[in-house]
């Protein structure tokens, strides 16, 4: 097996599973993304002169193969190559000759894998901001089969004023609408091509069209100058992460208080069967493991943003290893929070409020009683107050 970087010199295996770590298997996601990438840069230096027709044709015909043979379960990245990149240029050699050793003229893997890994974050950020929507639209759905049912609304733990299920569930419908926004304006990061900034300092003795790259993958602007291209390495990411645990802390509250409400001692809402699993000793119980798990899953999510921001916070300029340790924390929390969002409106699907069960402290109306004074008296809001509190007591 033929690395990129390899001179001849054997790698000790340890250091080779040590140096690649699990890239071999996170960048299968990347394949797909790392192709059209690849294309486009073929495109791009036929179009300048330095790659022949036939040469470009030869190429792209090849490449779509490897990637219609990756999507069918062909092949896939080994270890022995590290990376995607390594993977697929070392099939194109295979299938093409030396033709499949022109096509990374004016790159590096430097900005080969940033240019993939955007590609599939702004994929990705369109995939968790349609989740999100859905849930939204489950709480909907939800506000308007037991919206008009009356709940308290808690302060402090406690009962505080008069609230009802759909003020409940299209408070979390809003906040989840914000957060499929902030996954959207994402994009500002994301969507800068870093093609032709080679491995931080361009390409020189190269008449490379960077708009030409631009272009093609739809990315907005150049990421200019190439010096910013690799520090901007995680920023983007971590834009990404932040609005996953917002999102992840959303539905996390969700489920805390659907578990709150349904405790044997509020009993206010009905979990469905399916979402819920039975107790190994206890014959009577049902366990609401599903919405205990979206709980705790908001802090995958959480955990992976400071993992992300401690890798860059300290690097000095120009590329770094350590880059790579980005991939793990990234592709957990995406893959937590899809995983979440996939589950979530067929589980809201099936809660049901019980009015039955909703018990109210008699004094839940004290605020709406000062209210009134104020609004029939004309009294200043802290005498009502004070005159409520009086008749309390």
């Amino acid at each position: 097996m033929t690395r990129l970087w390899d001179k001849g010199v054997p790698l000790n295996a340890r250091v080779l599973a040590y140096t690649a770590g699990d890239d071999h298997i996170l960048d299968n996601r990347l394949v797909q993304y790392d192709i059209a990438a690849s294309i486009a840069h073929a495109e791009m230096l036929c179009e300048q002169g330095l790659l022949q027709d036939t040469d470009l044709s030869t190429l792209r015909d090849a490449l779509v193969l490897i990637g219609k043979d990756h999507r069918e379960g062909t092949w896939r990245v080994p270890l022995e190559q590290e990376d995607s990149h390594t993977a697929i240029e070392n099939l194109l050699t295979a299938r093409i000759g030396s033709t499949g050793e022109r096509l990374n003229a004016g790159r590096s893997r430097n900005d080969q894998i940033l240019a993939a890994l955007r590609l599939y974050l702004h994929a990705t950020s369109q995939i968790l901001r349609e989740g999100a929507l859905n849930v939204a639209d489950a709480l909907d759905a939800l506000s308007a089969r037991d919206g008009a049912i009356v709940l308290p609304g808690y302060t402090h733990m406690q009962q505080a004023m008069p609230s009802t299920v759909a003020l409940w569930a299209e408070g979390f419908a809003s906040e989840i609408r914000d957060d499929a926004t902030g996954l959207e304006h994402c994009a500002r990061r994301i969507l800068k091509n870093p093609l032709g900034s080679g491995a931080g300092y361009g390409t020189p003795n190269l008449d490379i069209n960077r708009d030409a790259t631009r272009e093609k993958l739809k990315f907005n602007v150049n990421h200019e100058p190439v010096t910013a291209v690799q520090l901007s390495r995680g920023k983007a990411e971590a834009q990404l992460l932040f609005e996953i645990t917002l999102l992840t802390q959303d539905t996390g509250r969700l489920a805390a208080d659907l578990l709150l409400f349904y405790t044997w001692e509020f009993s206010f809402v009905n979990l469905p069967e399916e979402f819920t699993t039975g107790s190994s000793i206890m014959p009577q119980k049902r366990n609401p493991d599903v919405f205990e798990l979206v709980r705790g899953r908001s802090a995958v999510a959480c955990a992976a943003l400071n993992e992300v921001l401690n890798i860059t916070q300290k690097l000095t300029s120009g590329y770094h290893r350590d880059l790579q340790l980005i991939k793990p924390p990234l592709f957990r929390a995406i893959d937590s929070c899809l995983e979440t969002l996939d589950l979530l409106p067929s589980a809201l699907a099936g809660v049901r409020f019980d009015p039955k069960n909703i018990k109210f402290d008699p004094n839940i109306h004290a605020a709406a009683a000062a209210y009134a004074l104020v609004a029939n008296e004309g009294i200043p809001f802290r005498e009502a107050y004070r005159r409520i509190a009086a008749n309390l007591r």
